[in-house]
C-alpha cells in the first residue's frame, strides 16, 4: 500500500507523539517509517491498520474529514503505547495534512464555491492577476476600499516573537542538517515549531515550515516530484520569515493570513482573457478562467478538484458554478459577466456564494478596452513594475503568481522544446516562450511548436512572465496582430485568441508561407545563436550550487566543498564578474560552515547553527536579488 493512501495527519498530532519517544527509539524512528506502508491495510469501517511483527498493530481512524486530527484517533496495541516507537512510525509515513484547510467543509456565511488547491513543482495555481491584483476590502463606513489604501501595521506580540525565535533555531538545525541527517526528529522539530507559530498567529511561518517538512520528506524518499532547487528556495523563505519575525520587524506581508477570506465586491462587470489548465502532481486538476474589469482590475474564476489529467482537460468546458451564470468555462474566456454581490478573495478569487447572481455579457477582444491595455505597453516595462512590485519581491508568498502581461512578437525559431521571438519593437531583445505547463496530454508544447515552424509569423502573445528566468514568457493565448498580414488566422467563434492549454493550432490557423525575398528565416541552429539566457553563462551558478550543497548534505557538505580546489570553491569568476559582494557572502557561508568551536576544555564542540544560518540567509537573499535584476535587464 502507497503512503500517499494512509490518512493525511495534523502536524501537532505527528509532532507530539514524535516528542513522546525516548531518545533510544528516536533514532530508530527513520528506519521504523521505512517500512511502515508495507504493512498498512484498509479495514472496511474507514480505517487503515499498520502491522509492526506479530504483537504491534497500530489502527489509525481518520475524522469526518479524513485526517487524524487528535491523538486518540491513533491507538497500538503494544505495552508501551501511546509513547510507542509504532505509533509515531504510522504517524510519520502519513501525509501532512494542511492545518488552514483540514477537509472540504464549507467556509460559513457566503459560500465562496471551490478554491484551487496549491500545486508542486511549478504548476498554476488558480488565480494570479492580470495587472495589479485586486483586493476588496470593507472600510469602517462601508464603503469599499482598494489594495492600495495604507494600513497600520501593528507591532508583534511577545508570544509571536518567541514563538518565530523558536521557528528560527529550528529552521537553523534543520538547515545545517540537509536532506542526509534531516530525518523524522529533524521534520517534527520544524512541525513543533511551526504549530507554536500558528497558534501565535503567523500562519505563513507555518506554511514555510510545513512547506520544508515536505520537501525533505519527497527528498529523502527520492520523490520524483522532488527538486533541489524548490527545497532550496523553500528553506530561504522560512529561514527570511522566521528571522524577520524574530525581529519583530514583520508586517501583515510575513505573518500571513490563515484563510483566503472572501469579502463583498459589490457590482462588477468582468470579461474573459483566456483560460488556463490547472494539473498537480498531488492530483488535483482543473482550470483558472482570467478576467478583468474595466478599470482594468484582474479577476478570476477557478474550479480545481481532485481528478488529475482528466480533470484538467474536461474542466475547460464545464458549466461555471457562479450565480447560476448559464455559460461553461470556454465561454467565459471569450464572454463576460455581469455579477450582483460579489465576493472577491484578496487575490482576485470570484466566490459562488448563496447570494452571487451573474448574468452573461458579451465579450470583448483583445484589440477593445479594457484588455487592449494590456498590450499598450513594452513587456520590459510591465516586468520591470512586477518586479518592483512588492508582490514579485523575493520575499514575498511563494505561492502567489506573477501577473500577466500581453505583447506583439514575431517568430524567430525553435530552441529545443522553447520558441524564441522578438517582440515587434525597435530594437527589443529575443524572448523565449515556455510551454505553460509540460505535460504532453496537454497541448501547450505541440502548439508552440507549430508556431516554431513559421518564423516570421506575427502573433499577439498573453502570457505570464517567468521571474526567475531571463527573459521567458510562459504563454496562455495567443491570437492575431492586428493590420500585420503574415499572423494568425482563428475561426471568429474564437474572438481573436487561441487558449494554448485548450485549443489546438492546425493547419488552416496559419496563413500561406510567404515567398522568400531575402536570407533565409533563422532555423534551430541560429536561433540556438541568439541565446536571450544571461545568466546561462553568469557565474552565479556557483553560489546557487554552493547553497544546494548545503541543503542537500548540511553544514559539513559546505565546509568540505569549500576547502576543495574544484569549481565551488573557487570566487575569483565571481569577483571578476564584478559580483563581488556574492564572493564575499559565499566567503563567509563556507567559513561559518567550517567553524568550530572549544568548550571550557579545549574540546571540540559543534557550534550553533544559528550564525552559519545567518550566512546562508544573506547569500541566498542576494543571490535571489542578483538573479532578478539579471532577469529584468534580460526583457530590456
Amino acid at each position: 500500500m502507497s503512503p500517499d493512501r494512509l490518512p493525511p495527519v495534523a502536524p501537532e498530532v505527528l509532532a507530539e507523539a514524535v516528542e513522546g519517544l525516548t531518545a533510544r527509539l528516536r533514532k530508530k524512528l527513520d528506519a521504523a517509517i521505512a517500512g511502515c506502508a508495507d504493512g498498512a491495510v484498509a479495514e472496511p469501517d474507514g480505517s487503515v491498520s499498520v502491522r509492526f511483527g506479530e504483537d504491534a498493530l497500530v489502527t489509525l481512524r481518520p475524522g469526518p474529514h479524513g485526517v487524524i486530527a487528535a491523538a486518540d484517533q491513533v491507538v497500538c496495541g503494544c505495552l508501551l503505547a501511546p509513547r510507542c516507537l509504532h505509533r509515531a512510525a504510522a504517524l510519520g509515513a502519513s501525509p501532512l495534512a494542511d492545518p488552514e484547510h483540514p477537509g472540504p467543509t464549507p467556509d460559513p456565511g457566503p459560500d465562496p464555491g471551490p478554491e484551487p488547491l496549491p500545486g508542486s513543482g511549478g504548476d498554476p495555481v488558480g488565480g494570479p492577476g492580470v495587472g495589479s491584483r485586486h483586493e476588496a476590502q470593507a472600510g469602517p463606513d462601508g464603503a469599499m476600499q482598494g489594495h492600495g489604501d495604507p494600513e497600520p501595521e501593528p507591532a508583534l506580540s511577545g508570544a509571536q516573537v518567541r514563538a518565530a525565535h523558536g521557528l528560527w533555531r529550528a529552521a537553523a538545525e534543520a538547515l545545517a542538517a540537509g536532506v542526509t541527517a534531516g530525518g523524522a526528529v529533524v521534520q517534527t522539530e520544524l512541525l513543533r515549531a511551526g504549530h507554536t507559530a500558528r497558534l501565535a498567529g503567523l500562519p505563513r511561518a507555518e506554511a514555510a515550515a510545513l512547506r520544508v517538512v515536505r520537501g525533505l520528506r519527497a527528498a529523502r524518499e527520492r520523490s520524483g516530484s522532488h527538486r533541489l532547487a524548490d527545497l532550496t528556495d523553500a528553506f530561504r523563505e522560512l529561514l527570511y520569515v522566521a528571522g524577520m519575525s524574530a525581529s519583530g520587524a514583520a508586517g501583515p506581508q510575513l505573518t500571513g493570513v490563515a484563510r483566503r477570506a472572501y469579502r463583498p465586491g459589490g457590482a462588477l462587470r468582468v470579461y474573459g482573457l483566456c483560460r488556463e489548465p490547472v494539473l498537480s502532481a498531488t492530483g488535483y486538476g482543473g482550470v483558472v478562467t482570467h478576467l478583468v474589469a474595466p478599470d482594468g482590475a484582474a479577476y478570476s474564476v477557478s474550479d480545481v478538484r481532485p481528478g488529475g489529467l482528466a480533470r484538467a482537460r474536461g474542466a475547460g468546458s464545464a458549466p461555471v458554478a457562479l450565480g447560476g451564470a448559464v455559460l461553461d468555462h470556454a465561454g467565459l474566456a471569450r464572454g463576460g459577466l455581469r455579477i450582483a454581490g460579489a465576493t472577491v478573495s484578496p487575490e482576485g478569487r470570484l466566490g459562488a456564494g448563496r447570494g452571487v447572481r451573474a448574468s452573461p455579457l458579451r465579450g470583448v477582444a483583445w484589440t477593445e478596452e479594457p484588455a487592449a491595455a494590456l498590450f499598450a505597453r513594452p513587456a520590459a516595462e510591465a516586468v520591470a513594475a512586477q518586479l518592483a512590485d512588492p508582490e514579485a519581491d523575493p520575499d514575498r508568498d511563494p505561492v502567489a503568481g506573477a501577473a500577466l502581461l500581453g505583447c506583439d512578437v514575431e517568430v524567430v525559431g525553435p530552441y529545443g522544446e522553447d520558441l524564441l521571438v522578438r517582440e515587434t519593437r525597435p530594437e527589443a531583445p529575443l524572448l523565449r516562450l515556455r510551454a505553460a505547463h509540460p505535460h504532453p496530454e496537454l497541448p501547450y508544447t505541440e502548439n508552440l511548436r507549430r508556431l516554431a515552424a513559421r518564423p516570421g509569423l506575427k502573433v499577439r502573445v498573453l502570457g505570464r512572465p517567468d521571474l526567475d528566468r531571463a527573459a521567458t514568457l510562459r504563454p496562455l493565448a495567443v491570437g492575431p496582430v492586428p493590420d500585420a498580414e503574415y499572423t494568425l488566422r482563428l475561426p471568429d467563434e474564437w474572438l481573436g485568441r487561441a487558449d494554448l492549454g485548450y485549443d489546438r493550432l492546425q493547419g488552416d490557423n496559419f496563413p500561406p508561407a510567404p515567398a522568400a525575398t531575402g536570407p533565409a528565416a533563422p532555423g534551430p541552429a541560429s536561433a540556438e545563436a541568439g541565446d536571450p539566457d544571461p545568466l546561462a553563462d553568469s557565474p552565479l551558478w556557483r553560489v546557487r550550487r554552493l547553497l544546494e550543497t548545503g541543503v542537500a548534505g548540511g553544514r559539513r557538505a559546505v565546509a568540505e566543498a569549500a576547502r576543495g580546489a574544484g569549481p565551488l570553491a573557487a570566487d575569483g569568476p565571481l569577483r571578476r564578474a564584478g559580483f563581488t559582494t556574492a564572493a564575499e557572502l559565499t566567503a563567509i557561508v563556507a567559513t561559518e560552515a567550517d567553524r568550530r568551536d572549544r568548550d571550557g576544555f579545549g574540546r571540540l564542540i559543534d557550534p550553533s547553527p544559528e550564525h552559519y544560518a545567518w550566512a546562508w540567509l544573506a547569500a541566498a537573499t542576494h543571490l535571489t536579488a542578483a538573479r532578478r535584476s539579471l532577469v529584468a535587464a534580460s526583457w530590456r
